[in-house]
């Protein structure tokens, strides 16, 4: 793995869900045109419509998923090994999918999803949510190992984000490029999870969701009107 493909530096998450006011492809690659004008050296991208159109439009490293829920499953990144084929074959650089060890809708336990995948020709980053997660999903081939879960499973819905200690432990630990995303609101964030070992950073939310940042600004506003 070539893990020069995507440098140190910033990745923006440019996602936007069916009920969300700027979800459609022309949003995300505009979005996406303002993370690269701004300095960002690569873009997730959720969904293969978006990662075709980023990948054309952009010309940045793209880091491919696909959310989709399944009745009696957790796990929603990338779910199957056909749906992480799909976001490869729409261009994705990099598939991003769900790195625990949670039951998945094609059954395959993640050793076998890797496997299958790298047998592809396929760059895949585990998103994962604890160190030992991080340990088995790098051991088992991964390309990429990130930190977008923790907080995000039962196991750590209580953490503190963004958990910097998880991407120093990591670092530390592995050979294979540790990534740094989840709760990282501040720059200064961004800066101390490079400076404990990240690859690079991604940052979605605190970007790319104009009402989850408003809302930030408007409920300081009611506290501080009460």
């Amino acid at each position: 793995m070539n893990s020069k493909l995507i440098g140190r530096g910033l990745v923006v998450s440019c996602q936007a869900l069916e009920h969300e006011p700027l979800h459609g492809s022309h949003h995300m690659v505009a979005m996406a045109r303002a993370a690269r004008q701004s300095g960002a050296i690569g873009i997730r991208a959720n969904g293969t419509a978006d990662i075709r159109a980023i990948k054309t439009e952009i010309g940045l490293p793209v880091i491919g998923l696909v959310k989709r829920e399944t009745a009696g499953f957790e796990v929603y990144i990338t779910p199957t090994v056909e749906a992480a084929l799909e976001v490869h074959r729409a261009g994705a650089d990099i598939v991003a999918i769900d790195g625990t060890s949670r039951p998945r809708p094609d059954g395959l336990p993640l050793a076998d999803v890797l496997k299958r995948l790298k047998q592809a020709g396929v760059r895949v980053m585990a998103d994962i949510s604890t160190y030992e997660e991080g340990l088995r999903a790098a051991d088992w081939g991964a390309d990429y190992v990130s930190t977008t879960l923790c907080g995000y499973t039962r196991e750590t819905q209580e953490t503190e984000l963004p958990n910097l200690d998880l991407v120093g432990r990591l670092a530390d630990a592995l050979t294979v490029p540790v990534v740094a995303e989840g709760g990282i609101y501040e720059p200064s964030q961004a800066v101390e999870a490079l400076r404990r070992g990240a690859a690079f950073v991604v940052v979605g939310s605190a970007i790319t969701r104009p009402q989850w940042i408003t809302e930030r600004y408007t409920s300081a506003i009611r506290t501080y009107g009460a």
